[in-house]
């Protein structure tokens, strides 16, 4: 095989060539294939030359069936080739990540007609990988141990073996238990609480097995976006402890459905405590021989967590429809912080000496000051309340103290945007009413390429946009009739989109009293692995698929998606991330909860016509709010050229 796909001509830049060669596979190649080639797939071409020619940012924003995937598929092979490094392709989630290298998928297409013998691999989250040690607690320790001792019995003879490894493969995937429901997975999977670093078993993890292999990838690595700010966010301490970062050097970066960017960075720069864990961590240094004032500091600093934990638990409210709880900042609860990094800081001080004595393990000192440090970075914030967003999260083992900076631009900047690769934000969606600021301006970027192009589709008359105007304001009994008419109407076929997991439950509660629906066979996200729940929905062509996080990526062809229905408008939820938003707008309304709810509401639109000969109905539920009429202009506004909004009647 060839290293280019094109003879290789070292008197011309490589750009143009790359450049000719993608337009031999649009003119010509991909035709005599039987592939229907877009105009507006080879004006993106050309734009993400001039991005990977001048390693630049860009916002390639185009239509549903326009193809974008292949057109930044060919340049990341391409400049990986090129710069002998890999290309990483960032999708929103998981199950975008699953749709990308399935059978028949984009990669798929490229190997078989362009016979590229691409070299793709996957970087998975570590949620996605079973925890030897927390499944060893969950076969012994739960209702549902039967399933546990199942999974254990189906472990790799090596990963139980003490002997020494003479082949293995990568093994305890998410997608290998489809019909695990994410509670069952949440009691064997990884958590942030696992200490990897002293594992006994971390050398025979399927995760750390996954992770070697993906990092030998040649031409594409492919993660979400948590997972590559995750990355990011580790670099330094994962060298700082002798580790490889999490993912190699790479040439370049494609983030899918980019506008989601954000909120993926939010997540990974979070710091999150816990006492159960502190405790643990620090007792570790009372197995060695430490000084006595030490001992005493470690015992200290053991009540100050509890207590600093205990006047927290009476500092935090619900949230409606989040599972976060809203910290309410006192004094008090400054002051037991202030107790606490004393503290902290103190231990730190004596470790210092500790480490000249030698008599403490240098791996586990190591660990725990490790996480010493990052203790004190994530506490250090609430000397200044105004720059943090804090919530808690409840569990059966206690609080969790969720942490992070107000603003993650200057690290976006610092780590991203600085690092002079080629970096492609790809999507249908990423403008706002004609312009990209609203995406730019909440990831600190001002200096960036651009460029929109439409879909080709005949959405005039492809699809129909219902908008119900309430007799009663929109009741939860007025959507369940709504949407069971709906669902009569096109015998299933449809995709439920809810903005909470709530929503979803109590839906998934009551339609079961609605007899119109009886024949229907129903999926729910939650209930199984969610790429296993996609293919059973798009197989059972009169099936009905119920999620909360699929509004972008879900991409399911042909008539198995007739229907899409969006029981509220997406608005963000009113959790502190939010909040704090809107603290910092002049028009909370106009410049934070509007445009978020337009990008969304538009990616949920479209998951339902993905080709031409696709048709269908979108049922758009709204609860009557005090400025209705001006959303229903902006949704106006957000449809295709053609498509009108209509009210539903009854029967229709």
């Amino acid at each position: 095989m060839e290293r280019y796909p094109f003879d290789y001509d070292h008197s011309r830049p490589f750009s143009q060539q790359v450049s000719d060669w993608v337009a031999d596979v649009f003119y010509d190649i991909l035709p005599e294939a039987g592939f229907e080639v877009r105009d507006e797939q080879i004006y993106m071409a050309f734009q993400l030359e001039r991005a990977f020619a001048e390693k630049q940012v860009i916002f390639a924003e185009a239509g549903v069936g326009t193809g974008k995937t292949l057109v930044y598929l060919l340049y990341a092979i391409c400049y990986a080739r090129y710069t002998r490094k890999p290309a990483v392709i960032a999708c929103a989630d998981e199950s975008l990540i699953e749709q990308l290298v399935k059978p028949g998928g984009d990669i798929a297409k490229l190997n078989e007609h362009l016979n590229l013998a691409i070299d793709a691999r996957l970087g998975k989250s570590p949620d996605q990988y079973v925890c030897l040690v927390k499944l060893d607690d969950a076969r012994y320790g739960y209702e549902d141990t039967a399933l546990y001792k199942e999974l254990y019995s189906e472990l790799p003879e090596f990963v139980n073996s003490p002997a020494a490894m003479q082949r293995f493969h990568a093994y305890g995937d998410r997608k290998d238990y489809p019909h695990m429901t994410d509670e069952q997975w949440d009691r064997a999977g990884w958590d942030t609480f696992q200490d990897c670093f002293v594992c006994d078993k971390r050398h025979r993890c399927g995760q750390t097995l996954s992770r070697d292999h993906y990092r030998r990838a040649a031409d594409l690595i492919i993660c979400s976006h948590d997972f590559y700010m995750e990355h990011l966010w580790t670099y330094e301490g994962r060298k700082r402890e002798g580790q490889l970062p999490l993912l190699p050097e790479h040439c370049a970066v494609v983030f899918d459905e980019g506008h989601l960017l954000e909120a993926a960075a939010q997540k990974a720069l979070t710091y999150k405590l816990k006492h159960v864990v502190f405790e643990e961590l620090i007792t570790r240094l009372l197995k060695g021989e430490v000084r006595e004032s030490l001992a005493v500091l470690i015992d200290e600093a053991i009540d100050r967590s509890q207590s600093m934990f205990d006047v927290l638990e009476n500092q935090i409210a619900d949230i409606p429809g989040s599972e976060r709880k809203q910290v309410l900042l006192n004094e008090r609860l400054l002051q037991e912080v202030r107790f606490f990094q004393d503290i902290l800081t103190k231990i730190e001080e004596e470790l210092v000496f500790e480490s000249e004595l030698y008599t403490l393990n240098d791996y586990q000192l190591r660990i725990v000051e490790e996480h010493l440090e990052m203790m004190q970075k994530a506490l250090s914030l609430f000397q200044h309340s105004d720059k943090l967003i804090c919530w808690a999260v409840e569990s059966v083992n206690g609080l969790t103290l969720v942490i992070m900076p107000r603003t993650v631009k200057e690290v976006l900047q610092e780590r991203v945007f600085s690092t002079r690769i080629p970096i492609v934000f790809s999507s249908a969606t990423l403008s706002v009413e004609g312009g990209f600021d609203y995406v730019a301006d909440s990831m600190g970027l001002d200096d960036y390429l651009s460029f929109s192009v439409d879909s080709s589709y005949d959405y005039a008359n492809q699809m129909q946009v219902y908008m119900p105007k309430w007799k009663f304001g929109g009741t939860f009994s007025e959507k369940m009739k709504t949407a069971v008419q709906m669902l009569e109407r096109t015998e299933g076929r449809a995709l439920l989109l809810f903005r909470t997991k709530d929503e979803l439950q109590q839906f998934k509660n009551e339609i079961v009293h609605y007899p119109e629906c009886n024949g229907m066979r129903f999926g729910f996200e939650g209930d199984m692995e969610i790429s296993h729940l996609i293919e059973a929905f798009q197989r059972d062509e009169e099936s009905v698929l119920c999620a909360v996080s699929l509004w972008e990526g879900l991409d399911v062809p042909g008539p198995s998606l007739s229907n899409v229905i969006l029981w509220s408008l997406p608005f963000p939820p009113q959790d502190p991330v939010f909040m704090a938003k809107r603290q910092t707008a002049l028009n909370p309304f106009e410049e934070v909860d509007l445009p978020y709810m337009l990008l969304r509401l538009k990616q949920g639109m479209g998951r339902l016509i993905r080709s031409q000969d696709d048709n269908g109905v979108i049922t758009i539920m709204c609860e009557v709010q005090p400025k209705m009429e001006l959303l229903r202009e902006h949704i106006r506004l957000l449809l295709p050229s053609g498509v009108e909004l209509q009210e539903p009647v009854e029967g229709d």
